[in-house]
């Protein structure tokens, strides 16, 4: 259960009955390039200072639309199909428990920049699930780039 009682929203899922918002079935969107992803992210100025910051700045620019919400809401709003992907360099288990169950159950991917399960105080990448390997790629390209031994 994710409740934004201001907004007058509850997103409710379980493994295996999908999930809903105010009890009606959401689905994640269908964009299948980055040229139609509404892309959301936490603050700027963290993910500007990880070595995902190249890809990070590519995928903006790249992107059909893009907002600085964070927190659970630009989850939701992948969830419900309203945004295509959501990036967060760290977060608490508290906060994305709920948040993986309702995107997963709504048919979206939920794992680390690295494409591992989530952890405790690690990165989160949520996407509709079609985009999520080439978001691994394109962050996996930054980090390797920005690890590699100046010349």
């Amino acid at each position: 259960m994710v409740s934004a009682p201001a907004l007058g929203e509850r997103y409710a899922a379980r493994r295996g009955g999908g999930a809903t918002l105010n009890g009606e079935p959401i689905r994640v969107s269908r964009a299948d390039r980055l040229e139609r992803a509404f892309v959301c992210y936490g603050e700027a100025r963290d993910l500007l200072a990880t070595p995902y910051a190249e890809a990070f700045l590519e995928l903006l620019r790249g992107a059909r639309r893009e907002r600085g919400f964070g927190d659970f809401w630009s989850h939701m709003l992948v969830a419900r199909g309203s945004a295509d992907l959501m990036l967060e360099p760290e977060l608490n288990t508290w906060d994305w428990a709920a948040v993986q169950v309702v995107v997963e159950e709504a048919g979206g991917r939920v794992s680390t920049f690295e494409g591992e399960p989530l952890r405790h105080g690690g990165s989160v990448l949520t996407t509709n699930g079609v985009l999520h390997d080439e978001v691994l790629a394109r962050l996996a390209h930054a980090r390797a780039a920005a690890e590699r031994p100046e010349r």
